[in-house]
């Protein structure tokens, strides 16, 4: 019910806000499936992996994804941006690639829609 905040507009980046990778759960669970199998298989792994998109998205983005996909109009809160808050992070996954069969499956519109379906239903119920 509160209008959602960007907290700052002044990045070094294409529209202002910084850059994340937003992955969707069920493409971290597919990993992980894959990762205990290889395990499970005794097929050697990296200790540690990285999912992401290479490119992220903009905070922007995303509010633009969530009015696009809810059907609700909103203009977001800018106030300053947070203490030692980066331009941009992502991560490449390519090593979970190569190992895990890592890939984004799911686009911005379907992550949010999928998000915004789980939260009616909890609410619902």
């Amino acid at each position: 019910g509160k209008t959602p905040r960007i907290n700052g507009d002044d990045y070094a980046t294409p529209d202002g806000t910084n850059v994340r990778d937003y992955v969707h759960v069920a493409d971290i669970a597919a990993a992980h499936v894959v990762a205990a199998q290889r395990l499970a298989a005794g097929d050697p792994i990296e200790p540690a992996y990285n999912l992401g998109s290479r490119n992220g998205l903009s905070v922007r983005e995303i509010m633009d994804a969530m009015a696009r996909v809810t059907g609700i109009p909103f203009t977001p809160e800018v106030g300053p941006r947070r203490a030692g808050d980066p331009d941009r992070i992502v991560a490449t996954g390519e090593l979970a690639a190569r190992d895990l069969d890592w890939r984004m499956r799911y686009t911005l519109d379907e992550m949010v829609r999928t998000g915004w379906e789980a939260r009616s239903a909890a609410a619902a119920s």
